[in-house]
Order: structure tokens, then C-alpha cells, then sequence
């Protein structure tokens, strides 16, 4: 990939161009930031800048033998370790066993979230970036590189690693091997070891300009100028938000009703409506019921924003908006953060394999409460 494909991000490319041609290249950086603004992407161009055999001023040639292999994923010198499920297909959970689809599915898709990866596994289970991964990890690196400068170990996600791949990898960090760049890619840099954190250089990743999401969605959907502004807004710098707006996915839609449904329940007080609502969420798969929580935690952000009338601060479709409307005034100075730390309880909760139906019972009995004040 090259910095041109990344959607924004001008300043943080410029930043690791010097870097590499003033030779201050880290044996380990870690780019954190919110998911869905592009860091794995920054990652991937970054290497192959890096290794690229006719670097131009602000970007990599794109046609060197090393760029062709780098677009296509395979550089013998470009290795990857990433979250992956344990599966009757895939008997060894490590990256390798997955390798095939990870490249189809970066190359194919560019922009995604965990969710959407899990997707492509088709798998309701919640992936890790298992022990066996470190003797992995090990092995690659032992080798020397084949053809490039740098060997490039790209880790998609490292608070999804097993503690055991972690203390492996720690000891890495500690005692790299020559010619070896890693490039930790996190959307959660506090709930990744801290002796990692301290060995590896940061870089924190913003949010996507909105005029950069805009010309973006402008250039891939071919939508109008206006819409696009609008669109861009509401994804509050994720490049992957703003594509599921646009395609107003079927997700979102479920989420949506969802949410209004467990209000106006709670609000009525149905308590029968509110254990059938209980036991559909609960047929969810976890990963799903997570993002759920999620969205819910932003609408009741957004609805306290209507109420105060803090309009330039709202992010709503115009569904979300039509519903906030009437139900904003009942979030207020004297439940939101406590509704706010609620899903944010069930979340976390859900994250520790909690019950989910003792969960969302539990959560729709707080909600029932909380809307009254």
C-alpha cells in the first residue's frame, strides 16, 4: 500500500517519511488510536516505503520488485500476526493457518474493524492471538531476511494477545533481532502489557479529518458533496463507520431498533416485553451483543447532547434523529452517567464471559430505574 491510499492522515505520514530517510527508524512502534481511521493501513504503507528500492520524496515507487510483492502481501520479508478462532478448518490457531484470508481480506477490503474480520472467519467466537502464536513468531525472526533491509512484523491488534505470546514477545522487544521492525497496530494501547508499551516508540494515531472522509466517500460512492459532509460527521473520524453509514447496514438497522425497543419498554415498565427482549438479544453472538452495548453507549451520549441543545455536537442519521427528538428529554443531568455506566458495566462484563442473559436482565432492570429520574 502506499501513503497516497491512506485517506488522511498527511501529517503522520510526512512524520514517518523523515524517519526513515533520517534513519530513525525503531526497532518497535506502536500506532494506537481509535479503530477504523486507517493505522493498519499507515503500518502497511510504512513498510513498504521502508523497504521500497526507489523511494521518491513522499512516497514509495509502487513498481519495484519489493512494492509489487508489498501490494500483494507476500514480501518474504513482510510477516503478520493477527487475532484468529480456533476451528475444525484450522486446527492450529495461529496467523499462518489464516494467512490466505487475512490477505484476501486486507487487499479486498482496506478499511474494516475487528467485527468485520470475524466476519470473514465467519465465527461467533472471540478471537485471540494465541500462545502458540509466539514460537511462531520466533521462528520468522530467527531467519535472516531474504531480500529486503528490514524484515517487517506487522501485529494487528496486541491486546488480544495470550499473556504467554506476550512475555515471548516482551523478550524480543528487549533483545530485537537485527534488521527486524515491529509495527504494533492497537486500538487499545492500556490493555496491551506495559513492558510492552514502554519498549515500543508511540504514535498516536488521530481521528480522520472530516473533509478527508468526504473526498473519500465522494471518490468510492460517487455520492453528492453535501451528503458526504454529512456522512462524514456522523462517523466522527472512522473511515469504517462512515462506509456502514452509507451502506446503512443491515446491522446498524437491528442495532437501532434494538435500542428503541429496550426504551420505550423500560420506560412503559413492561417488564414481561423486557424478558423477551432479553432472551432475543441473548441469541446473539457475544461479539455482536458488545458492539450492541456500544452503540447504545454512543445514542444515549448523543441524546443528552439533544437535550442540552448542544446541536453542533450531534452525530445522528435522520432515523436516530426522528427518535431523539421526543426521547432526548428523558436523558438527562440526573441519569446520564449513570445509563452511560451501565452498558459500559455490560460491556465489560460480556468482555469477562459474563452471563449475557444475567447481563442484559440486569441492565434492563438499571434502565427501568434510571429513565424515571
Amino acid at each position: 500500500m502506499k501513503f497516497k491510499e491512506v485517506i488522511g492522515h498527511d501529517i503522520i505520514k510526512q512524520h514517518m517519511i523523515r524517519m526513515v530517510n533520517e534513519g530513525r527508524v525503531s526497532h518497535a512502534q506502536m500506532l494506537a488510536g481509535p479503530e477504523g481511521i486507517g493505522k493498519l493501513n499507515l503500518a502497511l504503507a510504512f513498510a513498504q516505503y521502508l523497504n521500497c528500492s526507489d523511494r521518491q520524496e513522499d512516497d514509495s515507487c509502487g513498481v519495484c520488485s519489493s512494492c509489487t510483492k508489498y501490494e500483494k502481501l507476500v514480501h518474504p520479508d513482510l510477516h503478520f500476526v493477527f487475532p484468529v478462532v480456533k476451528s475444525p478448518k484450522h486446527k492450529n490457531p495461529v496467523s499462518d493457518s489464516y494467512i490466505a484470508e487475512w490477505r484476501q481480506f486486507v487487499r479486498e477490503k482496506k478499511y474494516f474493524n475487528l467485527r468485520q474480520w470475524y466476519g470473514k472467519l465467519e465465527s461467533d467466537k472471540q478471537g485471540l492471538i494465541y500462545s502458540q502464536e509466539s514460537q511462531e513468531i520466533i521462528k520468522k525472526l530467527s531467519l535472516k531476511t531474504f531480500e529486503a533491509e528490514f524484515k517487517v512484523m506487522i501485529i494487528w491488534l496486541p491486546e488480544k494477545m495470550h499473556v504467554s505470546a506476550a512475555n515471548k514477545l516482551l523478550k524480543l522487544l528487549e533483545e530485537p533481532p537485527q534488521g527486524t521492525v515491529f509495527l504494533l497496530v492497537s486500538d487499545d494501547p492500556s490493555s496491551v502489557l506495559g513492558t510492552i508499551q514502554s519498549r515500543s516508540q508511540l504514535l498516536k494515531i488521530p481521528r480522520i479529518d472530516g473533509a478527508a472522509i468526504s473526498k473519500a466517500l465522494v471518490d468510492e460512492y460517487s455520492i453528492d458533496a453535501t451528503e458526504a459532509e454529512r456522512f462524514a460527521k456522523l462517523a466522527s473520524g472512522s473511515f469504517v463507520a462512515a462506509q456502514e453509514i452509507v451502506d446503512q447496514s443491515d446491522e446498524r438497522a437491528f442495532f437501532f431498533d434494538r435500542f428503541v425497543n429496550l426504551m420505550r419498554q423500560a420506560y412503559a415498565r413492561k417488564l414481561f416485553d423486557l424478558i423477551d427482549w432479553c432472551d432475543e438479544m441473548n441469541s446473539q453472538p457475544k461479539e455482536r451483543l458488545k458492539n450492541f452495548l456500544e452503540f447504545s453507549l454512543r445514542l444515549v451520549r448523543e441524546n443528552f447532547m439533544m437535550n442540552i441543545q448542544e446541536e453542533e455536537l450531534l452525530y445522528l442519521t435522520p432515523e436516530e434523529e426522528n427518535f431523539s427528538t421526543r426521547f432526548s428529554p428523558f436523558i438527562n443531568d440526573n441519569n446520564v452517567l449513570e445509563l452511560s455506566e451501565e452498558f459500559s458495566l455490560a460491556h465489560s462484563h460480556l468482555e469477562q464471559n459474563g452471563n449475557a442473559r444475567i447481563i442484559l436482565m440486569d441492565l434492563c432492570l438499571k434502565v427501568i430505574i434510571l429513565l424515571k429520574q
